[in-house]
């Protein structure tokens, strides 16, 4: 008799749990039996069947933190650096130690290399800076240069001695000034005559 209650009771039991798990089922993740993605592309394509935008938003952001390379086309996967403006191919879905390595390297060396540009920049950016000033200044002394060239510097008139007792030229106004000159102080006289003075009486 005891047997036959210890088997029920067993029977029972099981019959309890496989009830308490078919109740459960429907509220537990199934993942347990499905595989995880193995890679960002696998891991989008599951965010995609989430129920709304908000779950699907927060799957893709979650596949983007799992998940750093892209598939390639022709197999394998790259990188993409946006620091370097780069991609960089890798073997799987995330880069190993080695390869993370041989990007930082990289970037390292993209620092420099800008490092320099700026600098070669700068200088060439400052040469020109200084032939525009030389090339200013030298057109401010040609032009300084040329403007005391063109300021004229007074003449004094020859003067025309005639000798006297030299021929005159007729008609050359060097020789026909004098003679005009005596002949229209003559004229004067004639019309302006000088008072005579009233005799003094005595």
């Amino acid at each position: 008799m005891s047997d036959v209650v210890a088997s029920r009771r067993a029977a029972a039991f099981v019959v309890a749990a496989a009830g308490l798990f078919l109740l459960m089922l429907p509220h537990a993740h199934a993942q347990w039996w499905k595989r995880a993605p193995v890679d960002f592309e696998e891991c989008a394509d599951a965010a995609e069947k989430s129920a709304n935008k908000a779950e699907k938003t927060a799957a893709l952001a979650d596949c983007n933190a799992k998940f750093a390379g892209r598939r390639k086309a022709g197999g394998g996967y790259t990188y993409y650096d946006f620091l370097q403006d780069r991609s960089f191919d890798i073997a799987g879905p995330n880069p190993t130690p080695e390869e993370q390595k041989k990007i930082d390297e990289s970037y390292t060396a993209y620092l420099a290399d800008q490092r320099r540009s700026n600098e070669a920049a700068q200088a060439i950016a400052r040469q020109q800076r200084e032939q525009q000033e030389q090339q200013a200044q030298q057109l401010q002394q040609v032009t300084l240069r040329t403007e005391a060239e063109r300021v004229p510097v007074p003449v004094e008139r020859p003067k025309v001695l005639r000798q006297k007792g030299a021929p005159c030229t007729r008609g050359s106004f060097s020789c026909e000034w004098p003679r005009l000159s005596e002949g229209l102080s003559e004229l004067k006289k004639l019309f302006n005559p000088t008072p005579s003075k009233p005799a003094k009486k005595g």
